[in-house]
């Protein structure tokens, strides 16, 4: 059987980054709606039945071909599994891969698959599907995730049970990523229906979507390890933070996946009634320069706005206080973290210098930012204290994610930006990328990231502390602060993790005492 997997449900607060949802249309009634009851079972059913009250709901059911945190925070590990995962303490452990094995030169990996699992539609989970979908990454994935796929040069079945997997060129960071999205396995029956009707060989059963209101999963009666303890599980989703803390408050909903008012805590702090976890994430919230255009192609123009943010004032007054300073792209619970914020430390006249010896001051800087609760409240010191230093600043708030994603994201049609990367060790992706939203094009920083991946593990930490400085120094971004993880429950919900470092909302891990 499968070991009990650590619930990560804490991992909601992720979807605060690049998400997709949809508001439009009501879709069918069922559970989690509207109307539903709450607290001893918000999906309606009692003491099995679980709603969980998340924001930014997803647009599509497909993570192949849409980008954003919202889609494998809700299915990922629940109703689809991949051949390893991660645990609270980052440590890679077995999943649909029991065991496996990797050769001398670190390009060759051996998984030993379980024999038990099966697809939610009835058909056995076989290595030819772990094959399938492999190379479905590799051929009609869409999103920038993908290119963790590319070092696969060959995957074959040797047996049903035993899936052998070729790299072209050693990676350190494959096998990690198969603990992602990219390493869902999927059948290819049902691929055709991703964005609406997920299979998976998880503990869970996709049931329904209400666009605009919750999703619905149902416990999985035929899945192949621990069953989990609850039956019916909806993800309802709340736009507005304080209809999310009064869903608790009324027995709507039983956990706040993420507390979008830090302040708003002290409502529940010493009431037997609720059980409050905080810790931290790998959610990054960047303050992003468009590197690829004036004015922040000019390294004097990025090194004033960074000196220009008092971070810690900043936290204090949009966060509450609550959530960790690193000065990079790289959490604490990375094993690179090496903490960097003394190089950018608030200096008002500093900025002021810089900014004086270029042309910006003189042009408007334009900060998009999504219609997030925290991008919304940060957004205004970010915009007071680059003010302060002799920016003009304006502010756009757009509607997230369609506008947002649209805008910034797609066509990087903005000068800054505000929002939280939440994809795991994802310095790589964001700033490795010259086609990335962000357009920053460095070739050192792309060579140790490379050097990093190919060499020894701790060669990968050397180098990787290497590329979070240079990319510190070269102020290709300001990362304002490591989103906290925040959450409130019902008493007696068990298997809240206190740190949220996977893509996951686990689902299986939680139980009512």
């Amino acid at each position: 059987m499968k070991p009990t997997r650590i619930g990560t449900a804490a991992s909601a607060a992720l979807l605060l980054a690049l998400t997709a949802a949809c508001s439009a249309g009501s879709g069918s009634s069922g559970s989690g709606g509207a109307g539903g009851t709450g607290g001893t079972g918000g999906s309606g059913g009692g003491d099995t039945s679980l709603t969980v009250g998340l924001v930014a709901e997803p647009a599509s059911l497909d993570f192949t071909t849409k980008d954003g945190a919202a889609i494998p925070q809700a299915l990922l590990d629940n109703v689809y599994e991949t051949l390893v995962t991660v645990d609270q303490d980052g440590k890679i452990k077995p999943s649909l891969a029991k065991s496996w094995t990797v050769s001398d030169d670190g390009k060759t990996y051996t998984f030993d698959l379980v024999d038990n699992a099966k697809f939610t539609d009835g058909q056995a989970f076989t290595a030819k599907d772990a094959v399938y979908s492999i190379n479905r990454v590799k051929k009609d994935w869409t999103i920038s995730l993908k290119a963790a796929m590319d070092v696969v040069s060959d995957a074959k079945a040797v047996s049903d049970t035993k899936l052998q997997v070729t790299l072209s060129k050693p990676s350190n960071d494959w096998l990690y990523r198969m603990s992602t999205r990219v390493g869902a396995m999927m059948t290819e029956k049902a691929v055709a229906d991703l964005a609406t009707k997920p299979v998976g060989t998880g503990p869970f059963v996709f049931d329904q979507w209400r666009r605009g209101d919750s999703i619905t999963l149902k416990a999985n009666p035929t899945y192949w390890g621990t069953k989990p303890y609850f039956q019916n599980v909806t993800l309802k989703y709340f736009k507005d933070p304080t209809a999310l803390n009064n869903a608790l408050l009324t027995k709507t909903i039983d956990v706040i996946g993420t507390v979008q008012a830090p302040e708003s805590l002290a409502q529940f702090q010493g009431n037997d009634a609720y059980e409050i976890v905080e810790g931290t994430t790998n959610g990054e919230v960047l303050l992003s320069f468009n590197n690829g255009k004036a004015p922040f192609n000019d390294l004097k123009v990025r090194q004033a706005a960074r000196y220009a943010i008092d971070h810690k004032a900043l936290l204090d007054t949009c966060w509450a206080g609550r959530g960790t300073l690193a000065g990079s792209m790289v959490p604490p619970t990375d094993p690179w973290y090496e903490d960097l914020t003394g190089l950018y430390p608030h200096d008002l006249d500093k900025a002021k210098s810089l900014l004086a010896q270029t042309s910006a001051a003189a042009t408007p800087v334009r900060l998009r930012i999504p219609s997030l609760p925290y991008a919304v409240s940060c957004g205004q010191v970010v915009k007071s204290q680059l003010e302060q230093a002799g920016f003009k600043v304006t502010l756009d708030q757009l509607e997230f994610p369609a506008v947002w994603l649209s805008t910034v994201f797609t066509d990087a049609d903005y000068d800054m930006s505000i929002v939280a990367h939440v994809e795991p060790r994802d310095l790589p992706a964001v700033f490795g990328d010259p086609k990335y939203y962000t357009r920053y094009d460095n070739k050192q920083l792309q060579a140790d990231l490379k050097a990093a991946d190919s060499g020894t593990p701790e060669e990968q930490v050397t180098l990787m502390k290497k590329a979070a400085r240079e990319l510190s120094e070269d102020a290709a971004g300001d990362v304002l602060f490591i989103l906290p993880n925040l959450m409130v429950a019902e008493k007696g919900i068990t298997g809240l993790p206190k740190n949220a470092i996977t893509e996951s909302f686990d689902l299986a891990g939680l139980a009512r005492s």
